[in-house]
């Protein structure tokens, strides 16, 4: 039975593995090389061992080219910054309020906890897709009522088209999800620190950001990956919400660029934008892995 656990371990791993390789090694390729070889090395092109005799660049002259088109441009420089200004903004307001409800909920009592708590669970039972047409004419109501305010101030307020909008989608749907796990950790530690903090005179807001927030960091880190991976890939809400291509976010400059590779034959341009989009994600993953495993064990713990 060990063996053959191994043995799937090692399947999967060649599973998650492989395509990750192949992407990466293909960045190095020149889109020519792709088209004659797909599966070979930027080192071997049917069989060839020299690059300059089979007619192809090396593979520092294709990966600089590759990434020199991409991020110049394709205009990934600016699709880049865009995503990391929505994910790095939306995480933090989602971290922020998540972690304020779920202690709430967790260790003040309350007569409406239960049903607050559940309120904010059934808003992960809502799929996505059919928010898509209210959303829109709602965020068209409140940029008009908004402006209508604002006006005297000179001052035009749009939801559409706009990374703000955008932040607070996400922030309203990643909200559920963060505050069941969040909950779930504070739960886990003592309400004897608490009840000290307070006896010694500490106020409710002294408790949590200097004795329970930092003792909930594996959960935070926890929420603080997942809710990354999800918001760093986000496409559906990033196509509907955002037009102009200066606003744009990195999946969506990836399918740009994915259906301009179908016509242009740019492969090499396609794979390079696909290890720019991968790379932050791997980044957080192995520098938080650690913290994701010591998390998620912490969170089996309910006290």
């Amino acid at each position: 039975m060990k063996y053959l656990t191994y043995i799937l371990l090692s399947l999967w791993l060649l599973a998650v593995t492989i395509p990750l390789a192949w992407v990466g090694v293909n960045s190095l390729r020149s889109s020519k090389e792709i088209v004659e070889n797909p599966f070979g090395v930027p080192w071997l092109v049917q069989g060839s061992p020299h690059q300059e005799e089979a007619g192809h660049p090396t593979p520092q002259e294709s990966a600089q080219s590759n990434f020199q088109n991409a991020w110049v441009e394709s205009n990934f420089s600016q699709y880049f910054l865009n995503s990391l200004i929505v994910t790095s903004v939306s995480l933090v307001m989602i971290l922020l309020f998540g972690a304020m409800a779920a202690y709430a909920l967790a260790k003040i009592p309350s007569l409406g906890n239960r049903l607050i708590y559940l309120y904010f669970i059934s808003g992960m039972m809502i799929p996505a897709q059919l928010t898509l047409v209210p959303l829109f004419f709602q965020y068209s109501y409140l940029s008009e009522t908004l402006s209508a305010w604002t006006a005297p101030l000179g001052i035009e307020i749009q939801l559409h088209n706009s990374h703000a909008g955008l932040i607070l989608i996400y922030i309203a749907f990643s909200l559920p999800f963060t505050i069941l796990i969040l909950t779930g950790f504070f739960k886990s530690l003592p309400n004897a620190l608490r009840e000290s903090a307070i006896i010694d005179g500490a106020s409710e807001f002294t408790v949590f950001w200097r004795i329970m927030l930092p003792l909930a960091r594996p959960g935070i880190i926890s929420a603080a990956i997942f809710n990354f991976l999800g918001l760093w890939n986000e496409y559906l809400f990033a196509l509907i919400f955002v037009n102009t291509p200066e606003k744009k976010t990195l999946p969506l400059g990836l399918s740009n660029v994915s259906i301009q590779a179908q016509y242009n034959t740019d492969f090499g341009l396609l794979f390079a934008g696909l290890v720019i989009v991968i790379i932050p994600t791997l980044i957080t993953y192995l520098v938080l892995q650690r913290q994701l495993t010591k998390g998620i064990t912490a969170g089996a713990l309910k006290g």
